[in-house]
């Protein structure tokens, strides 16, 4: 085509050229804003403590951050669509705290009383926590907590104390004396469950061929409104939602904690993003979901891969959206008319209607769970690692229902194995070596809870038998507080004076009391061993010391230092079930903290901590990850500059090349990561 004469041949990349100057002008703007900031972040990770930049100003960096901002957790684009039906899981769900029109009054600093020095070997944190503090006072919700928390502890451990050793422990409990006697079948009525808040107790748990049946009618459906879909969709966000839940849960661990979910069963009758009726299946081990497996109506793959116990993972019922096409019916008719054998295809609706009563059978097989309603089989869920049968002590009902009767049979007439009885192994191999006179290198406290008596077991099996701690280098120990059941704090007690690896701490153990063991931590690294650094974990996560150890002699011994997965500009939820109100934090972002299932701090920062702690001047929140990222930020900014070491290899399943630890790890799981670490093969076991 012939240019016209007016057009000048550089115009259109003249006009291009201005557009990309004025975007330019744009951005160098932009970086004038925020430059100074970006700076600030570099050079704290970074360790440069060269320059006053290093020091986080939590008023400055907060400037352009999204609300959920969180450098450990990358965005993903489907995080809404679940957020709906979320709400049967948040059982004590909350709305969001408004902001108050005055500014909050910021959280006076309180400390409790120091804990007296633990003797060596096995033993117990004492004095009163509460004592010293001024009962005229308000107290704080956490303050009240640990007040209720530690009266309840101090009556149970003299419960303890007055009980006969024989008395539990020569029974079944460790010995393998006498097992418990259990139904072999249980039977309740809608009203009994609902009386007893949708909850059926399995004592002895689940074995194979176990089966429960559930007879129900789902409710009609009813509007709930989603913030997030109202964003996307430009609407009024709300949907149709008619949903309930069936969970085989375990025993929770603390007060506050919710039990583990060793199978979640969530029918979606209206569907939920997809818009399409859907089955949800998964676990929750620790708090921590796994991967969701969703059947929607197409049929699952049909290789043995895939199946479960002979059954497919999900099976094939009518979808709205799917209708024969005229190829399909042409190719029907030619088929017929050439004289070819056709057999009929059976497809099912979905199996759950509003109104209309089911029976839903779920029993135990060998490789995973299988469901059945009105005596087809829909779906089956395969068994994660990390739960057994006899765990599943409890079947939780709740959501959109009317449950009529619920029958459980073929279940174990004794529990076939009491996690003490089946894990605990009096042997010498296991035991702790004293504590060591001498200066050692890293202190590794390890937070547990009074019936994990697996993980215990499985930490001691597996990564305790590092040479450097076989050497006394590194020393480990349990933090524990008590339990409500009087058995398992006898069992607790016979276990801590045998292995001499646990540190008892006589308050009642509760969720959000986890802060009074992290400073437990603290106390005992400075007064009970001189250790150049101490580590914070918990008891499912599964550490490499040598790496650990190679990570922070990296470092000169001089640099006060901060070393985990750390979260910047992190905004506290102010809605949900972990929702934090603005008396217990007034401030917008949280400061600078590392994940709370591994991290590493110095000496002198711990010093810091006991000092403040001591004289009742260390503010206290109930998430112990971020008030340890407290006290860091008041170091850093009263004391001396901090090294804020990040790293991703503090990562979640151990599949990081060098990685320094592997959270959510299971006993078994613990095991395997160990035997592959032994053979010179550090890689991670299988996926939750």
């Amino acid at each position: 085509m012939k240019r016209l004469k007016n057009e000048s041949p550089n115009s259109r990349k003249f006009r291009l050229s201005h557009f990309l100057l004025g975007v330019g002008v744009l951005y160098l703007l932009f970086l004038s804003c925020n430059f100074t900031n970006f700076l600030k972040i570099v050079s704290t990770l970074s360790g440069d403590d060269e320059s006053e930049n290093n020091r986080l100003d939590g008023n400055t960096v907060a400037i352009g951050v999204s609300e959920d901002a969180d450098l450990t957790k990358p965005f993903v684009s489907s995080v809404y669509k679940d957020a709906f039906h979320r709400k049967l899981e948040d059982n004590r769900d909350l709305d969001a705290p408004l902001r108050p029109k005055e500014e909050p009054k910021k959280e006076e600093d309180n400390g409790l009383e120091s804990m007296t020095h633990i003797p060596q070997g096995y033993g117990r944190i004492t004095g009163e926590i509460m004592l010293q503090m001024n009962r005229t006072s308000d107290l704080s919700v956490l303050e009240k907590m640990a007040d209720e928390a530690w009266t309840l502890g101090l009556k149970a451990w003299k419960e303890i104390e007055m009980v006969d050793v024989k008395e539990f422990g020569e029974s079944s409990v460790v010995e393998g004396g006498k097992a418990e006697s259990c139904p072999s079948w249980i039977s309740m009525s809608g009203e009994e469950l609902l009386k007893g808040d949708g909850l059926m107790f399995l004592p002895c748990g689940l074995a194979a061929g176990s089966s429960i049946t559930v007879v129900g009618t789902p409710h009609y459906s009813h509007k709930e409104y989603s913030p997030q879909l109202a964003k996307l969709k430009n609407g009024d966000g709300l949907v149709s939602v008619s949903q309930f839940m069936f969970e085989l849960q375990g025993l929770k661990s603390a007060e506050g904690e919710d039990p583990p979910k060793i199978l979640h069963l969530n029918p979606r009758l209206k569907g939920d993003w997809s818009k399409r009726p859907v089955i949800e299946h998964n676990t929750c081990y620790r708090m921590h979901w796994g991967t969701a497996q969703r059947c929607d109506g197409r049929p699952s793959e049909d290789d043995d891969g895939m199946l479960v116990d002979g059954y497919r993972k999900c099976e094939k019922w009518m979808r709205n959206d799917i209708a024969d096409s005229k190829e399909s019916k042409t190719t029907s008719w030619f088929k017929r008319f050439i004289g070819r054998e056709q057999k009929p295809e059976v497809t099912w609706p979905f199996p759950f209607a509003e109104g209309r009563m089911f029976v839903l059978t779920l029993r135990a097989g060998v490789d995973g769970y299988h469901i059945n309603v009105g005596g087809r089989h829909m779906t089956s869920f395969p068994y994660r690692t990390g739960f057994t049968l006899e765990d599943a002590t409890g079947l939780a009902v709740k959501g959109n229902l009317d449950v009529h009767s619920v029958f459980a049979t073929s279940l174990p007439t004794s529990h076939p194995s009491f996690s003490p009885q089946r894990v605990l192994e009096m042997s010498e191999t296991w035991k702790a070596s004293a504590l060591p006179k001498h200066a050692i290198k890293l202190f590794i406290g390890v937070l547990s809870a009074s019936n994990h008596f697996a993980e215990r077991m499985a930490v001691r099996k597996t990564w305790m038998q590092d040479a450097a701690i076989k050497s006394s280098d590194v020393v480990v120990r349990f933090f524990v507080a008590l339990n409500p059941r009087k058995e398992v704090n006898a069992v607790l007690r016979k276990e801590a004076a045998y292995f001499g690896d646990i540190v008892i701490l006589p308050f009642m153990d509760r969720y959000e009391l986890v802060v009074l063991k992290t400073i437990a931590i603290c106390e005992f690294g400075v007064q009970n061993v001189t250790a150049a650094h101490i580590m914070k974990c918990d008891d499912d996560t599964f550490v490499r010391v040598d790496t650990v150890l190679k990570e922070i002699e990296a470092i000169p011994r001089e640099k006060s230092l901060y070393m985990g997965n750390l979260n910047l500009l992190h905004r506290p939820l102010r809605n949900g079930k972990w929702a934090v109100t603005f008396e217990e934090w007034p401030e917008a972002v949280y400061p600078p903290y590392a994940n709370g299932p591994g991290y590493v701090i110095s000496k002198d920062i711990v010093n810091f901590i006991i000092s403040q702690y001591k004289d009742r001047k260390l503010r206290l929140f109930k998430m112990e990850d971020v008030s340890m990222g407290m006290w860091v930020e008041r170091f850093n900014h009263t004391v001396s500059a901090v090294q804020y070491s990040h790293s991703w290899k503090f990562c979640q399943y151990g599949c990081m090349d060098g990685y320094f630890t592997a959270h959510y790890q299971s006993p078994r799981q613990m095991v395997c990561l160990w035997d592959k670490l032994s053979r010179g093969r550090a890689r991670c076991c299988n996926f939750r």
